[in-house]
């Protein structure tokens, strides 16, 4: 007879999501983005996300994974303000991510994939998914590649 598993007694946190993407997170967005890339393509692409009606989830390994990027620890400043927010029962805004043929990236929300990968690594993260496709393949003569 085979033996039933374990109980499992979980102390972490659930972390628990709001169900629209917080305002500035959008610009959020545009800032990083503008670090990655020329700026009139960074709005367009912040703009896109901004236009992405539905949310979508994903488990935060593959999140993470497709952006080609670690987690950030549990002791980094980011990840420790969302964690106390997730300790006092605070919704996390969701994730904004841009995909490339080749990659993705974490427009906004790396500390809370981040947060959520300690404390699940297959947990369920929302997030809204824009590609970048159209916007790069526009991309003037001489521009950034990235």
């Amino acid at each position: 007879m085979a033996k039933a598993p374990p109980e499992h007694h979980d102390d972490r946190p659930a972390v628990r999501w709001m169900a629209k993407v917080a305002r500035h997170d959008f610009e959020a967005a545009y800032r990083y983005l503008s670090l990655r890339m020329p700026e009139k393509q960074a709005r367009v692409l912040a703009d896109r996300l901004r236009k992405t009606p539905e949310l979508e989830t994903r488990r935060a390994n593959d999140i993470l994974r497709a952006a080609g990027l670690d987690p950030l620890p549990l002791d980094d400043p980011g990840v420790m303000h969302d964690l106390l927010k997730v300790a006092r029962g605070d919704a996390l805004s969701p994730v904004l991510v841009i995909t490339f043929e080749d990659r993705a990236e974490i427009a906004d929300g790396y500390h809370r994939v981040s947060l959520s990968y300690r404390l699940d690594p297959f947990g369920e993260v929302p997030l809204i998914i824009a590609s970048g496709e159209a916007a790069a393949s526009s991309r003037p003569p001489g521009a950034r590649k990235t």
